[in-house]
């Protein structure tokens, strides 16, 4: 570890402890988005709780989401006492259970959630964290926009055109639940006004590229649907293949045409969901946290699977929840919340305040009408989840902050594709072998 991480967490760490000198249970937490607005609303609901004496309840703690994996282990590692709870995610378990312990949840707990969805906070077999969000990806698009699109003979020719000129097959258009990668870039290319000045929206698309290992993520299920893996089952790295090449090739054709705004490579999650809000983007692929605020903001959102590729339709898939700190100052305490946390009271109440739950199909149907798009999780992980080879090693996060390093840079037009696979290939095979 260099010198440099090890000031920046020491630093990140004594702000922690200087925040949560006055806490009762404190609970660091995922910062921004609607996990944090979720969070805050369970931890009000449970402080509310007449059972809950005063040194109980539960402060929260939001650090910034840059670094924010590296700087957790370290404060782990070190025995940090600034707080009881911490984030967990699927893709870094594995780094942190040395410096945590295994919890125990309620007996709602697999009614609630479910076999599949409590196994993403599962290491060697322990329970290791209340599952909090499921995160996967939803191909989100204007039904207002392609249902009149599909309804126009006189434009099928000049979709055909475009699709024609820079895909090099005719295509013609199709409903987003029957479409292709190349039926989605064809979408985007007749969506943008630099390409077809008759559009009704300026982009086609919106693609967060900025130098982020989320972003990456975001990005992996268009590869996977061509057969792209990290690893072979010789347990060699195996990114410089046609599948990875093809759809990084066909993105930065989005990139090139002004397909997706200008200053995307600049963007992650708040300024994707910005921009398809404004009401000047056709179609893009998100994370399923992002559905309510999208529908809300644009009432023609309509939500399916991402695009399929020769080898199927797939999406990334990963928990995040909240674990036990070993060095917890406020163990039972801390322990008493998780319990809670994973109870069908707590679930929902996350669920409506905006999170995203992985919930049995029994518990979703409760909050249908209110959370329509949590059916569609449970439905969309069973069927099309995938975890790269190698996705839950200890180095994993290492590798997705290698990719987003180079694949960006390729996207920014800062080097060439054969230079940015080279780097990766090199960056992976140091840490996965």
């Amino acid at each position: 570890m260099t010198r440099t991480r090890i000031m920046l967490a020491a630093a990140g760490a004594a702000a922690l402890a200087a925040g949560a000198a006055d806490a009762q249970v404190t609970v660091l937490g995922w910062p921004g988005g609607p996990e944090e607005t979720a969070l805050r609303a369970v931890a009000e609901l449970y402080n509310a709780r007449p059972e809950v004496a005063p040194e109980n309840r539960v402060e929260l703690l939001f650090t910034s989401r840059d670094g924010f994996f590296d700087k957790l282990q370290v404060d782990l590692a070190a025995g940090s006492t600034a707080f009881d709870v911490n984030l967990l995610a699927t893709y870094s378990i594995g780094r942190y259970a040395p410096f945590m312990e295994p919890v125990t949840l309620s007996d709602e707990a697999e009614a609630v959630f479910g076999e599949t969805v409590l196994s993403t906070m599962q290491f060697d077999g322990q329970q290791y964290g209340v599952p909090t969000d499921l995160s996967l990806h939803f191909l989100y698009y204007r039904r207002d926009l392609i249902d009149a699109l599909l309804a126009d003979e006189a434009v099928r020719a000049r979709y055909g055109d475009i699709a024609e000129e820079h895909l090099g097959e005719r295509l013609e258009p199709k409903a987003p639940e029957d479409w292709t990668w190349d039926d989605f870039v064809a979408n985007a290319l007749y969506f943008s006004r630099s390409v077809n000045p008759d559009s009704p929206t300026r982009y086609g698309t919106v693609i967060q590229a900025k130098n982020l290992l989320f972003n990456m993520m975001v990005f992996h299920s268009w590869p996977r649907s061509y057969g792209a893996d990290w690893l072979d089952e010789e347990g060699r790295v195996v990114v410089d293949s046609e599948a990875w090449r093809g759809a990084l090739e066909r993105a930065k054709l989005l990139f090139d045409l002004g397909a997706t705004p200008p200053d995307s490579t600049a963007y992650e999650y708040a300024e994707a969901n910005a921009a398809f809000a404004s009401g000047q983007v056709a179609a893009m692929v998100q994370w399923n946290a992002a559905a309510t605020e999208l529908t809300e903001a644009q009432p023609d959102t309509a939500i399916t699977a991402p695009p399929a590729g020769p080898e199927g339709r797939f999406t990334h898939i990963h928990g995040l929840g909240l674990g036990l700190n070993a060095a917890a100052p406020n163990r039972e305490g801390a322990l008493a919340f998780l319990e809670w946390l994973s109870t069908e009271e707590a679930a929902l109440a996350y669920a409506r305040a905006g999170g995203a739950p992985g919930l049995a199909p029994e518990t979703a149907a409760k909050i249908a009408d209110e959370r329509p798009d949590l059916v569609q999780v449970g439905e969309f992980a069973s069927t099309y989840g995938f975890v790269m080879r190698g996705g839950t090693s200890a180095e994993a996060l290492s590798v997705y902050e290698a990719q987003a390093q180079e694949f960006t840079g390729y996207w920014a037009g800062t080097q060439d594709l054969d230079t940015a696979i080279a780097n990766a290939e090199a960056a992976m095979t140091r840490l996965l072998q």
